[in-house]
């Protein structure tokens, strides 16, 4: 049974507008924050997406390794018993070898390149349409953002949440019903718009509240 879902904001920055959504205007930046979830339950503590230490490239602010804002909540990285990587991504992904005690989860598609973060001798598990990794939390490929890029369903309380790891950065994207700019398949990225929107699901995004 889910107890909880835990938001681990880790960082600040801006990115192009036109990452956010199609059409967007390349020359504005749009502010946006890092942060990755902590998913509860009364058997485990699942580790949505690991964050990263270094982000080559930005102008970072508030910037903090994503194990110091768990410890400050009172948990410490050999505690977390799963991590799942919603896709292959730097930020998503290089922190994970801060939990070397945890299974390691990512999608079959998005494994070639997200292993080169996941440590040598560390079990993974790669899965493929979906991963049940507890009762009531379930991934769900999307491979709209990303090659193997996943979602992950959380029923808790009576309520169906989805963290969207980076199929959506923005409310806009939800409220628009717009993909974002950054997509292998703006299909697929619309799919999991319609999908997730104008019904009972509430969509939590890593890069915006």
């Amino acid at each position: 049974m889910v107890q909880d879902i835990i938001r681990i904001r880790y960082g600040d920055t801006t990115i192009p507008e036109s990452w956010v959504f199609a059409g967007g205007d390349p020359e504005k930046a749009v502010p946006i924050f890092f942060s990755c979830f902590l998913v509860l339950t009364d058997r485990k503590k699942i580790l949505v997406d690991a964050g990263c230490e270094t982000m080559p490239g930005f102008v970072m602010e508030n910037f903090r390794k994503p194990v110091e804002v768990l410890d400050e909540l009172g948990y410490k990285p050999e505690e977390i018993t799963d991590v799942l990587l919603t896709h292959a991504h730097h930020d998503h992904a290089q922190g994970v070898f801060r939990f070397p005690g945890a299974a390691i989860h990512i999608q079959r598609e998005a494994y070639p390149e997200g292993r080169q973060f996941i440590p040598e001798g560390v079990p993974v598990h790669l899965y493929g349409a979906t991963c049940s990794l507890d009762e009531d939390v379930t991934a769900v490929t999307i491979g709209g953002h990303h090659k193997g890029s996943s979602v992950v369903e959380v029923n808790w309380q009576g309520q169906k949440y989805v963290l969207c790891g980076d199929e959506a950065y923005s409310t806009y994207n939800l409220q628009a019903k717009v993909p974002t700019g950054s997509t292998v398949s703006p299909e697929k990225s619309q799919a999991f718009i319609d999908r997730y929107t104008g019904g009972d699901w509430i969509c939590l995004l890593c890069h915006q509240e």
